[in-house]
């Protein structure tokens, strides 16, 4: 199976100290994923990553390498109580032409999700990466337009981490998280990252399946 070795953000590793993220020079290690905080000014949000497994780095644009680094054992949990990456998020201006190209490489697409999200993206493909998800969001047609037509590349949004207490870690990010609140899987809660936290790319925090506190 296709799995996620490296994903090259361009932040600042004390951006993501400040937030209870354990950080070793510039590489944070979230479950088996290294995030390298290469500097703000490396470029701008997730600048790529390295993936195992796939047949190709053609994945319709996105910015990716190929990896032939052994999987690493799961990181410690962090002090903000932080456990792995849940999902990587990347938006498409042709849906289509992405998911085909995504499967030519060979990843596993799992489900596609033809209900509109909170956000108005009209589908999500979801393709399973190891114990991560990359989330693919179909990017809405008047955004397509504003944005000069559909023969744009994929790229990259945010990601979404795991969390074991979302509320204890809502609390060691004050005041740069929001409340949770219910997420759209059933049974879970999610909450954002302010952009006052000063991080380069929107950030989520996810709690597991089936939340007791979700739940009522």
């Amino acid at each position: 199976m296709p799995t996620i070795d490296e994903i090259e953000i361009a932040d600042d590793p004390g951006s993501w100290s400040a937030l209870g993220f354990a950080v070793d020079g510039e590489v944070c290690v979230l479950g088996g994923v290294a995030l390298r905080l290469s500097g703000a000014n490396a470029g701008e949000g997730v600048l790529g990553w390295s993936l195992r497994g796939v047949s190709s780095d053609d994945l319709d644009g996105l910015p990716t390498s190929l990896s032939e680094r052994p999987v690493r054992a799961p990181a410690l949990t962090h002090p903000n109580g932080a456990v792995s990456i849940d999902h990587v998020v990347a938006v498409s201006p042709s849906f289509e032409r992405s998911v085909t190209a995504m499967q030519a490489a060979g990843m596993d697409l799992r489900r596609v999700r033809d209900e509109p999200t909170p956000a108005g993206a009209p589908r999500q493909a979801f393709f399973r990466l190891g114990r991560e998800i990359l989330e693919l969001v179909e990017e809405p047609e008047d955004v397509v337009a504003a944005k000069g037509g559909a023969d744009r590349p994929v790229r990259f949004w945010g990601l979404a981490v795991l969390v074991d207490d979302i509320d204890a870690t809502v609390e060691a990010m004050a005041p740069h998280a929001g409340p949770a609140r219910a997420a759209v899987q059933p049974g879970r809660r999610i909450a954002t990252v302010a952009r006052s936290a000063g991080l380069a790319i929107p950030l989520a925090l996810i709690t597991r399946e089936q939340d007791a506190a979700a739940q009522g």
